[in-house]
């Protein structure tokens, strides 16, 4: 999706620069979310996501190594072996529900740009350490904005968070939980 302006980057708005804060799961449905944050304002970005993907992405956050490799970390070590580098990660679009991202690659002095989803994007990007943004437009439908002056607010989004449980192994267990 192309916005344009100035302090553009390939022609999509600006680009806000996120970090994972947390990935969680909801207990009534068991849905799995990455929460992303912000580094320059005060909001977030949730992105419900597989289970299998919210693993992936929270065991690397915990610095657990599997015995074998999974899906992402055989995609990462294959891309280096191959010579490619991961630059970032894009959240570039959100259309009917669906987020979309997209690879920023660079191989052989070409750059590369893959489309892919936002959780599979995500997972590479926490193994190779590369930064995460998501553009204007997508912040701007999808963040999520807790005002300090508006406690309300706030309240409702602090709820909503913890109506979450961490989906990580060295909580203590409430309820059901997976083991992949």
């Amino acid at each position: 999706m192309s916005g344009g302006g100035a302090n553009g980057h390939n022609g999509n708005g600006g680009l806000n620069e996120l970090i994972v804060e947390s990935v969680r799961v909801h207990m009534l449905s068991s849905q799995h979310v990455v929460i992303l944050r912000d580094t320059g304002h005060d909001r977030y970005l949730p992105i419900w996501i597989g289970p299998w993907e919210a693993n992936a992405i929270a065991m690397r956050l915990q610095g657990v190594t599997p015995e074998r490799p999974m899906t992402h970390d055989l995609f990462s070590q294959t891309l280096s072996e191959l010579g490619v580098t991961v630059k970032r990660i894009i959240v570039s679009d959100l259309a009917e529900d669906t987020f979309r991202a997209r690879l920023m690659l660079q191989v052989d002095g070409r750059e590369l740009d893959l489309d892919a989803r936002p959780s599979d994007a995500i997972a590479l990007a926490v193994r190779v350490g590369v930064p995460i943004f998501a553009t204007d437009a997508v912040m701007d439908r999808a963040g999520v904005v807790p005002e300090g002056a508006d406690e309300e607010k706030l309240s409702v989004f602090r709820e909503f968070v913890n109506s979450l449980n961490l989906d990580l192994p060295d909580e203590p267990e409430t309820g059901s939980r997976r083991s992949d």
